[in-house]
């Protein structure tokens, strides 16, 4: 199926929809039946039939089969949050005493919530590259989580050469695929088990929901719907959904504008004597474009930079200069936004990873690139000065 019929039009056809251009919004909690016969035949299958919202809903239902058709996966679950999406796929994979590999530089709170798991028994290791990798895994582990391009620094890890090494050695592997979007990266046609997305990012698309998905197999899939989404609780609201189903129709168009913004900006920055490095993977002295052209069919705009400074004063002074560029987390919507690691990020966290005081995150919006242009270079003027 193609990308774009996919986001606009796969099953707004259908009957339920009565031919409505928004399909409606199921804001019941609950779905009666006929028979006693009936409603115990639902329950066993709650992942799949309307019984109470917190096992699923049309409207939901409908943005869980786009985002798996997207993603090229059997079934997807929407959750809550990102957070609900990651921390229940991890919690159906492992055990009291498995272990878990992460590779590469992962969202922190993920991070976090692998350090929670270890009064469960569940512990973690930490590994720059496959040569670790090798060197770190045990006997106990299942599971190899990671990013790409990896959190923060934007690093591009080889999908295929993973996830082959990850099938030799038993292990599930997960990958976060939001900086990309199902658009411009499909990891589960490269051999991932599961992707999981924040879905208040670039597919939500305007920084009005929070929501996180899940997509791989059915076998996969479906006990982890049945069992921690049911019990965590983390379901995913029918007006969100249908925030998501609108963030769809636009998400090829706006994918597209932030890609052409985005290289522009990290360009200007790439020749700017006020900074270090720029790590953003659609610019051809990145490390891994090479992989990246590969396995990707274009480039987000989101990526950091590392400032010429060590000061965190010069650094929050750098961003109380900008005035296009709004200073707040998340990112993915129209307007553009500025983070600095090292003034928000749990000490810890940052140093395991690797993330130095000057880095700073851009998220290009929607804005004219020479406005966002011209914003960057004022602000770095007093840097440089």
């Amino acid at each position: 199926m193609d990308d774009d019929w996919i986001c606009s039009r796969l099953g707004e056809d259908e009957p339920w929809v009565l031919g409505a251009v928004n399909p409606p919004v199921y804001e019941n909690s609950v779905f009666t039946f006929e028979t006693a016969e009936e409603l115990g035949e639902a329950i066993k299958n709650e992942d799949e039939r309307y019984v109470y919202w917190r096992g699923t809903n049309p409207t939901v239902d409908l943005a869980q089969r786009k985002l798996a058709a997207l993603e090229r996966g059997e079934r997807a679950k929407c959750f809550g949050s990102g957070m609900g999406a990651i921390s229940a796929t991890i919690s159906s994979l492992v055990s009291a005493g498995d272990h878990v590999l992460v590779l590469g530089a992962v969202y922190g709170p993920t991070t976090q919530f692998l350090r929670y798991l270890e009064k469960f028994g569940v512990t973690h290791t930490h590994v720059e590259d496959l040569a670790q990798c090798d060197s770190a895994i045990r006997g106990s582990t299942r599971l190899l989580y990671f990013e790409s391009p990896s959190y923060m620094a934007y690093q591009v890890v080889d999908i295929a050469g993973i996830t082959a090494w990850a099938r030799e050695h038993g292990l599930v592997t997960v990958m976060d695929n939001t900086w990309s979007t199902p658009l411009f990266q499909k990891p589960l046609t490269m051999g991932v088990d599961l992707v999981v997305h924040s879905l208040s990012k670039y597919i939500g698309g305007h920084s009005d929901l929070v929501g996180g998905v899940v997509v791989g197999s059915a076998r996969l899939v479906r006990p982890l719907a049945l069992t921690e989404y049911q019990l965590y609780g983390a379901a995913m609201s029918p007006h969100d959904a249908a925030k998501v189903i609108k963030g769809l129709r636009t998400l090829p168009v706006r994918m597209a504008a932030h890609q052409e913004r985005g290289l522009a900006v990290a360009a200007f920055l790439n020749d700017h004597p006020g900074v270090r490095a720029v790590n953003h993977p659609g610019l051809p002295s990145h490390p891994g474009h090479a992989i990246a052209l590969r396995q990707m069919s274009g480039f987000s705009s989101l990526f950091s930079v590392e400032l010429d400074t060590e000061s965190r004063e010069k650094v929050s002074a750098f961003l109380d200069k900008l005035r296009h560029f709004r200073i707040g987390v998340s990112w993915g919507g129209f307007e553009s936004l500025v983070n600095a690691p090292a003034l928000t990020t749990e000490e810890s966290v940052r140093a395991t990873m690797g993330i130095p005081v000057g880095l700073v995150r851009l998220s290009v919006g929607l804005e004219p690139a020479d406005t966002l242009i011209k914003d960057l270079g004022l602000a770095l003027e007093g840097l440089v000065a």
